[in-house]
């Protein structure tokens, strides 16, 4: 059973700020969290925060710390309606990484607690934050035995993750990758897991980077075969592909095989709106690209995004011909979004109206062709392909912009890389602030939200 806590950047930083004081004293908050569940996984995902008032503590000190649950009552009143879980996190001013003694007094009396307003028996977490700002912590079950957290993630500005240790591949193909980008970086990628949405113009070459950059595994997912026409931009396809029908996403498994880093590979040729079997790998992974032109793919992706708490990066690219044969403007844009802030409706990508549109192309071709005929329905680019050399760009520049996240090497802050719009026509790549952009006020609402019925509050999507 695999173990996750999730955590959006922003709820990070209020814990960060809220649990490190000045002081040096030890503080605490408490979590209600959503869930993500299934035969090989438990994951909580911070949904909402209570931060409880350092001098409302019955007594704090750098190695103690007495408080009230008075203030999360209305927290076990949710549990034992909803299937939610609480995550207590205090902090260890001095540095210590391990449970106290007095932290296994408190926790066992709180999740005995906690279990016995409960709907049901699913897990709880008790977590650390240490002065570096790195979080250890533990799951309780319903027996109030404990089991430690595998793995801790952090989707904000940057991708963290708190795991154990790994041994560092000194090959000489781990070598460049380490020179490049350092140690930590790659053993991130090493225990990483990513998910593909779309395997042909952008995400072919989004995908043969991660696997030379050394990733784990990949989720890969696209519904096509590959066609002749296809062979101007999805990397290593040949033309027996093309003739024997091939599936993308088996064409380039079985090259990710043959170049032999044993990477893993979970190759699933759906359509996201067909399967949730697909959805819930995707769950699964650390981040995620989507490389789709369709509108309401990406909608799917980034709601994904909010729910789960999962990072990120949406790439497109656009070609506006001049009806002559000829092309006046070539552009690509690279979207970080990260769970809790702005959107791509909040950031002008597409409308609402788009969205119905495209949803209505998805599910009735030919009563879409007659709506928009008939000017019922605005019309959406439901195909927009490019060349290789084009989508080459706006890919490598996607895969650089998440090493970025990992560890920012660039000169400026992660934030200000929210958009990167590359004009290649123009010769130019203009970046866009988060700041710049409304947060998304349905999606903030319901960040972390996890598990629920229907799935993120989709009631096309049958579980």
């Amino acid at each position: 059973m695999e173990l996750q806590l999730r955590i959006s950047g922003f709820h990070y930083e209020i814990l960060e700020r809220h649990l490190l004081p000045a002081d040096g004293r030890e503080a605490v908050a408490v979590a209600l969290c959503g869930r993500f569940h299934d035969s090989e996984s438990e994951y909580l995902l911070i949904y909402d925060l209570t931060l409880i008032p350092h001098d409302q503590c019955i007594s704090r000190e750098p190695d103690l710390l007495h408080w009230s649950t008075e203030r999360i009552q209305h927290y076990f009143e949710k549990i034992s309606k909803n299937d939610f879980a609480l995550l207590k996190i205090h902090s260890h001013p001095g540095g210590h990484e391990k449970f106290s003694r007095t932290d296994n007094i408190s926790d066992h009396e709180f999740f005995d607690s906690a279990f016995g307003w409960s709907m049901s028996d699913k897990p709880h977490a008790s977590a650390v934050m240490l002065p570096d700002g790195k979080i250890f912590g533990r799951f309780f079950f319903n027996d109030l035995h404990h089991e430690p957290i595998d793995k801790i993630s952090i989707a904000g500005d940057t991708v963290k993750q708190f795991t154990g240790s790994i041994n560092i591949d000194n090959s000489d193909f781990a070598l460049r990758t380490i020179q490049a980008f350092g140690e930590l970086t790659y053993q991130s990628l090493s225990k990483m897991t990513v998910g593909v949405v779309g395997c042909s113009g952008t995400g072919s070459p989004v995908i043969e980077q991660l696997v030379r950059l050394g990733i784990r595994k990949l989720v890969l997912i696209d519904p096509d075969i590959v066609e002749r026409k296809n062979l101007n931009r999805i990397l290593n396809t040949t033309n027996e592909d093309a003739e024997k029908e091939k599936p993308k996403v088996l064409a380039i498994a079985d090259a990710i095989i043959k170049i032999g880093l044993s990477t893993i590979v979970d190759s699933r040729q759906v359509n996201l709106y067909d399967d949730v079997d697909a959805l819930k790998a995707l769950i699964k992974c650390d981040v995620i690209f989507g490389c789709m032109d369709s509108v309401d793919g990406r909608h799917l992706l980034n709601q994904l995004s909010s729910f789960y708490l999962l990072p990120y990066f949406d790439l497109g690219v656009k070609l506006e011909a001049d009806g002559l044969g000829g092309i006046n403007k070539i552009c690509g844009s690279v979207h970080y979004l990260q769970p809790g802030k702005s959107s791509l409706i909040t950031r002008g990508v597409y409308t609402t109206e788009d969205l119905r549109a495209s949803s209505q192309y998805r599910k009735n071709p030919k009563e879409f062709e007659s709506l928009r005929k008939n000017a019922y329905i605005k019309n959406v680019n439901v195909n927009n392909p490019a060349v290789i050399s084009v989508n080459m760009q706006v890919a490598s520049h996607a895969v650089n912009e998440f090493l970025n996240r990992i560890h920012p090497f660039k000169t400026e802050q992660p934030s200000s890389y929210a958009v990167s719009t590359i004009d290649i026509t123009e010769g130019c790549i203009v970046n866009s602030d988060e700041s710049d952009f409304k947060e998304d006020l349905y999606l903030k609402k319901e960040t972390g939200r996890g598990d629920m019925v229907p799935f993120i509050e989709m009631s096309e999507l049958i579980v």
